[in-house]
Order: structure tokens, then sequence, then C-alpha cells
């Protein structure tokens, strides 16, 4: 086991991104701290794999590389030297813990960051990353999200019309309170789905003057 420093660590991540960079990784360190603990994980897996589980993340996204891929690999770099049976399963948390692609996490170490990655995504800071990233992104703040919308982005195979911080909650966040694997993170889940929810709901009603 080897017991990360966190200001050694936030030095791993340069980037300033307000969607991804540092501040995500210790909102993500809170939550699984607090699933983890209550799930009976063990913390020196889940902290490890927290603070360690974006690293290389925008290197991957330029290059179009599976980040939890790069993550996993950087991870098993930096923590050579401790129990080789530790580092895997900090590596495996860190390659399962994506929402579109890989393993389903096969350890509790792994859903406990899963859940906390994910929650972070919903809820009110999950509201204004999702702002933020359509503003880096050049995005409209709403637009309607129509029906042939929501069936092209779920097809993969043609490309939809303008993506909005809307379109974002009706295909991807407003799935993911469904997606929690621990008992802890679904009853997190619900509170943050319900204001995100009534967030976008009250800002349609608002953007077409029903209030």
């Amino acid at each position: 086991m080897i017991e990360l420093d966190v200001e050694q660590v936030q030095t791993l991540y340069p980037d300033a991104d307000p969607v991804h960079g540092f501040d995500h990784i210790l909102r993500v360190l809170a939550l699984a701290e607090r699933i983890g603990q209550a799930e009976g994980a063990d913390m020196s897996v889940v902290r490890a794999a927290a603070l360690l589980h974006d690293l290389g993340r925008a290197e991957a996204d330029a290059a179009g590389l599976d980040h939890a891929q790069v993550a996993g690999e950087r991870a098993r770099a930096l923590l050579d030297g401790a129990s080789p049976e530790w580092v895997e399963a900090v590596v495996e948390a860190i390659l399962a813990h994506r929402f579109r692609s890989g393993p389903a996490p096969a350890s509790l170490e792994g859903r406990v960051l899963f859940d906390a990655d994910k929650l972070d995504a919903i809820g009110a800071v999950g509201v204004a990353r999702a702002i933020a990233y359509g503003a880096l992104d050049g995005q409209r703040l709403w637009a309607p999200v129509t029906q042939d919308y929501v069936a092209r982005w779920r097809d993969k195979q043609t490309e939809p019309d303008e993506h909005t911080p809307a379109h974002e909650f009706v295909v991807k966040l407003s799935q993911l309170q469904d997606r929690m694997l621990t008992p802890t993170g679904r009853r997190l889940a619900q509170e943050r789905h319900a204001y995100m929810a009534a967030f976008f709901t009250r800002l349609a009603d608002e953007v077409t003057g029903q209030c």
C-alpha cells in the first residue's frame, strides 16, 4: 500500500479544466470515502483509485483514447513498488469507472469509485458541470430535445443535431441514478437526480416563457 499525498497528486493534474480538473477529483474522493466507509470497502484502495482515476484524461481525450485505460496504466507505473495485489485492485477500480465503456466493476472498491464518479455528474454539481462543458464547447444554453435526436444518439451511427446541456440531461445524466451499484450510491443519487430534473424542467419553462 502507498499513502498518496493529495497536494503531490494535484501536480499530476495540471489542466485547469473546470469539468474534469482536480476539483472533480477532490469531490469524487469525498464521495468515495463516504460511500466506501458506509459499504465496508478497503479504503486504501478507494482513496488511491479516486485520486488517480482521471490521470492523463486530457491527453487521452485529445488522442481519442480510452481515458480509463490511460489512467490505469499511469497509476500502475506510479504505484510500482507496492504490493502487486493492492496495485491491481486500484487499477481494476480505475479501469471500470467509465459510463460508456469498460468492464463492470468486479470489486466493491470499483463499485464505490463508479458510483462516486457518477454522483459528481448529477445534482447541482452535475448541472453546473453540464453548463460549463457546454460553454467551453460553444453550445447554446438550451434547445428542445426531439425524439429523433434521442434515437440518433442511441444509434451512434449518425451524427445527432446540436447538443446542449438539456440534451446531455436527457440522453445521459437522467440515466445515472439507475446505474448506481451500491445501496449508498443509489440513496444519494435519488436526491441529486430529483434536484437536477427539477432544474432542467424549470430551465425549459423559463426559456419558453412558461414561467
